[in-house]
C-alpha cells in the first residue's frame, strides 16, 4: 500500500477535509440560550419533576408532557437543543447522544431509567480547560463549547473515524489531531468538496475544522473534521463562541 501521509495540512488546506453526507437532516435553527455564569452551576433552572412513575422510555417519535421535561432538564444543564417545543426530534436526539457519551452510557438516543436518572442530576458538564475556548474530547465525542468560566453547551460530535483513506492520489490517515488550536479561516455556507459537504466550517488546523453536517452519528466517523449539526454550528457562530481567533483544544 501506499505510504499514509499523516500529515493533513499540507493537502487539505483550502480543500474539503471530512463529512461525507449521511442520512440524517438536521436543519431547524434553534433559539440563542443566555450564558451561563459560574454561580449559576451550583444551582440550575429549577424545573418541577414529573411524578416517579412517569417516567417513560422516550425516542424520536414521541411526544408530549414528558419530552418536554426531558428538553427543559437537558437544556437547563447544557445539553442545547433549540427551543423545547414537546416532540422528540432529531435535535433532542443530538442531546441526548450527548449527556449519554458525557456519563458513558450506551449511546443509543433512547431515554430509559439509565439516561433519566443522568437527565435528573440536572448537573452541567465539567471541560478539562475551561477558559474562553472550544474543546474536543475525542473519547467521548462531545464538543465543549466554553466561556465565563463555565462549559455553556455541551454538543454532540462525530471527530475522525481514524482509518486510513485515499484522496487524489496521496493517502491520509482520517485523524483528528490532538493539540491547541487557533480559528484561522471561515467559509460561509456550504462548502462542496471531494470528500463531502461541510456546513459553515471553520478550520483550526490547516484543514481541520468544526463544521455543520447533515450526519452527525454518536461515534467517530468522519475524515478528521469534528462535525455538529447544521443548527449547532448556527447556534455556536451566532453566539459569539466560535470565531476566528479562538481557541480550539483537541485532546
Amino acid at each position: 500500500m501506499t505510504s499514509i501521509n499523516i500529515d493533513r495540512r499540507q493537502a487539505l488546506q483550502g480543500a474539503a477535509a471530512a463529512g461525507a453526507v449521511g442520512a440524517i437532516g438536521i436543519v431547524t435553527a434553534g433559539r440563542a440560550d443566555a450564558a451561563v455564569a459560574p454561580s449559576q452551576l451550583i444551582a440550575p433552572r429549577a424545573v418541577p419533576d414529573m411524578a416517579a412513575t412517569s417516567y417513560p422510555t422516550l425516542r424520536v417519535g414521541s411526544s408530549g408532557a414528558a419530552v418536554r421535561d426531558l428538553q427543559n432538564k437537558l437544556a437547563g444543564s447544557g445539553y442545547w437543543l433549540g427551543t423545547p417545543d414537546a416532540s422528540f426530534g432529531s435535535m433532542t436526539q443530538q442531546a441526548v447522544y450527548a449527556i449519554q457519551k458525557y456519563y458513558g452510557l450506551s449511546r443509543d438516543g433512547v431515554v430509559g431509567p439509565a439516561t433519566w436518572a443522568k437527565v435528573n442530576l440536572r448537573a452541567r458538564p465539567h471541560a478539562r480547560y475551561g477558559g474562553e475556548r472550544v474543546e474536543v474530547n475525542k473519547t467521548k465525542q462531545l464538543i465543549f463549547v466554553c466561556s465565563n468560566g463555565a462549559v455553556q453547551l455541551c454538543l454532540n460530535t462525530s471527530t475522525g473515524a481514524n482509518k486510513p483513506f485515499q484522496s487524489n492520489g496521496h493517502w491520509y490517515d482520517g485523524k483528528t489531531p490532538s493539540g491547541t488550536f487557533k480559528v484561522s479561516r471561515y467559509i460561509p455556507g456550504w462548502y462542496h468538496g471531494a470528500l463531502g459537504d461541510l456546513y459553515r466550517p471553520m478550520f483550526f488546523n490547516g484543514g481541520i475544522a468544526i463544521h455543520g453536517s447533515t450526519s452527525i452519528p454518536p461515534y467517530n466517523a468522519s475524515h478528521g473534521c469534528c462535525r455538529l449539526s447544521t443548527a449547532a454550528q448556527d447556534q455556536i457562530l451566532a453566539r459569539g463562541y466560535l470565531k476566528i481567533g479562538r481557541v480550539v483544544s483537541v485532546y
